[in-house]
């Protein structure tokens, strides 16, 4: 008797196992667009800055000599 309980259960188990790596793979793949939508992100106001100049309006070849702040 108990040989065919532990058969439906694992049947049962393995629906569960599958329905959990269906899941993880979703929140994975979602992880995945966030994290590249936030490098893109950081790339276009990289790029931006960089098309505008720093944001203190000086450049570390200025008079002064001062480093722009980071």
């Amino acid at each position: 008797m108990t040989g065919d309980q532990d058969r439906g259960g694992g049947q049962a188990g393995a629906r569960v196992k599958d329905s959990r790596q269906d899941r993880l793979k979703l929140a994975l793949r979602e992880n995945l667009k966030r994290r590249k939508s936030q490098a893109r992100g950081r790339d276009d106001a990289a790029s931006s800055e960089a098309a505008h100049g720093s944001l203190d309006g000086g450049s570390p070849d200025d008079a002064g000599g001062n480093e722009p702040r980071r």
